[in-house]
């Protein structure tokens, strides 16, 4: 049985990765003219820093340079996290976009945009937003089994429920304090 170059990279990387408190996501060896580059994304529960992304890179360089994975051609070393849009393909994904929006196309077909509530080991309770702002928002339980492909959303003007309640309430009788100089 052969195994790829990522195979070997992934073998090599993943023990660094685990030691590391962290989970290997994606490895990519792309030609960048006369060099390759590596390109790594990491990702833990909570999220990952940038000292811990560079304390990562430090180690992974080292094994990469001790080992004969990259052979001997040069290489360029990046990396990251998976970001902002994110694909959702394994249940510790689901779990750590739990309150994010996402675009989830169906088995069947069909396309919704749910906001993740909770996720477990075989699925996750969404909340299916209305389309085109008519109607209420719906809860709908979704077995990964029935997810062909999920992604997460950036959201620019999301209003959240919980800091839009805990922020001091303005009423219009505390504008009549303002502009009192004192001057009579």
């Amino acid at each position: 049985m052969s195994t790829t170059h990522t195979d070997r990279l992934r073998a090599l990387l993943e023990p660094l990765a685990a030691q590391a408190g962290l989970d290997l996501e994606d490895v990519k060896v792309t030609q960048t003219g006369s060099r390759r580059q590596v390109q790594i994304d990491v990702d833990a529960d909570g999220g990952v820093d940038l000292d811990a992304i560079a304390e990562f890179s430090r180690v992974v360089g080292e094994a990469l340079d001790e080992s004969d994975v990259m052979g001997t051609g040069a290489y360029v070393l990046e990396v990251g996290s998976p970001g902002a849009e994110r694909p959702l393909s394994e249940p510790r994904h689901w779990r750590r976009a739990e309150g994010r929006l996402a675009k989830i196309n169906l088995v069947d077909g069909g396309e919704i945009v749910a906001r993740v509530l909770e996720a477990d080991e075989d699925g996750a309770l969404v909340e299916v937003q209305p389309v085109k702002g008519r109607g209420r928002a719906k809860e709908r339980r979704l077995e990964y089994a029935e997810v062909a492909r999920a992604r997460v959303q950036v959201e620019f003007n999301r209003k959240d429920d919980e800091l839009l309640d805990e922020a001091p309430d303005f009423a219009d009788d505390d504008a009549s304090d303002e502009g009192d100089d004192g001057a009579e």
